[in-house]
């Protein structure tokens, strides 16, 4: 993989996700990536990214041949729609139902879906209510 910029968040630097069936994984995730604005760069080496998510099979060298277990990871999403198609694309393309959109007494705002994808982790798309961006992305050249 040659990349020469890549654009990440302020907080986290990647997440991964070790899955059994990298394909059926790449289907879901290139799917619902889709919906939330987020480009897929697959790779020849067992792994796929959407930018500080990468999913890789037991079999690539980056996960150290285990599957890793059950994990959350949330995403931002734009609005309330977005948050909806999110739930139905995952829906369609091999997730299960692990809470249908809706509003959450986690703070004011807080509406989201949650979905369990081919290998069972808690995958969430959320959309906390009107907000202002200091920048889209940091931007990192190498």
């Amino acid at each position: 993989m040659e990349a020469t910029q890549l654009h990440r968040g302020r907080l986290i630097d990647h997440i991964q996700l070790v899955v059994r069936d990298l394909k059926a994984s790449q289907d879901f995730y290139t799917a619902v990536m889709a919906v939330l604005g987020v480009p897929i760069l697959s790779t020849d080496n067992g792994y796929f990214l959407a930018d500080e998510l990468i999913v890789s099979s037991v079999q690539s060298s980056t996960a150290l041949g285990e599957l890793t277990g059950r994990h959350h990871v949330a995403f931002q999403a734009k609005d309330r729609a977005t948050v909806d198609a999110f739930y139905s694309v995952a829906l369609g393309h091999g997730g299960r139902d692990n809470g249908a959109p809706g509003v959450r007494n986690y703070h004011p705002g807080y509406y989201a879906a949650f979905v369990l994808d081919p290998d069972g982790n808690n995958i969430e798309a959320v959309y906390q209510g009107e907000a202002k961006r200091s920048a889209p992305s940091v931007v990192i050249e190498f």
